[in-house]
C-alpha cells in the first residue's frame, strides 16, 4: 500500500514572493502549518513557511520567488500516513480513509465483504464493499455501496482488528 496520501494540489502563483494558490483535498486544513513537510508527485520535498487560511495561499522554503514558485504549479502534495496521524485530529466515530480500506464488514456473524474504496457524495460518504465470495456464489452483486452513517448502518469500527460491524447492510446488498 502506498504510504503517502494525496492532500492538495498547487495552483497559480500569487504575487511576487512565491505564494501559490492551494487547492486542498483533505478534511484537515490544519496540517498545512508552518514547518510541515510534504512531497510532490515529482518527488520534491517542500517545507511550509506560511499558509494563509483566508486566501488559501501557501509559501514554501526555497521557493520564495515567483519564478521559482511557478515551477511547482499543478503539482500534487502528499503527506505520509504517520504525518497525517500526527497532524490531523479525529473526532468520535471519525476515521482516516486509509485505515478503513481493507476492513472486513460483518452484519451479526455474517461476513459481507471488504472495504475496497470510499466515495464522497454530497449527502454522505459511501463505503464500497467487495462482496464476500460466499455471497457472490449465491448470485448477490460483486460490490455494493454502504452509507457511512453511524447508528443507522455502522455500529462499530475496530481499526486494530480491521473489522466494521454493521446493520441493515445485507438488505442493501440484496437490492444492489
Amino acid at each position: 500500500m502506498n504510504s503517502n496520501i494525496y492532500v492538495a494540489k498547487l495552483g497559480k502563483a500569487v504575487g511576487l514572493k512565491g505564494h501559490l494558490k492551494l487547492h486542498i483535498d483533505s478534511d484537515f486544513p490544519e496540517q498545512f502549518k508552518k514547518d510541515a513537510i510534504f512531497v510532490t508527485n515529482r518527488k520534491i520535498n517542500l517545507k511550509v513557511i506560511e499558509y494563509n487560511t483566508n486566501r488559501d495561499m501557501i509559501l514554501f522554503e526555497n521557493y520564495e520567488d515567483v519564478d521559482l514558485a511557478k515551477k511547482l504549479i499543478n503539482q500534487e502534495l502528499f503527506a505520509s500516513m504517520e504525518q497525517t496521524r500526527e497532524n490531523c485530529q479525529l473526532k468520535d466515530n471519525e476515521f482516516f480513509w486509509f485505515d478503513l480500506m481493507g476492513c472486513t464488514v460483518y452484519e451479526d456473524d455474517l461476513k459481507l465483504g471488504t472495504i475496497k474504496d470510499i466515495h464522497r457524495y454530497p449527502v454522505s460518504d459511501y463505503l464500497e464493499v467487495t462482496t464476500d465470495e460466499s455471497l457472490v456464489s449465491k448470485d448477490l452483486p460483486k460490490t455494493f455501496l454502504l452509507p457511512h452513517l453511524f447508528d443507522k448502518y455502522i455500529l462499530n469500527v475496530d481499526i486494530l482488528k480491521k473489522e466494521i460491524k454493521v446493520k441493515d447492510a445485507y438488505a442493501i446488498l440484496e437490492n444492489s
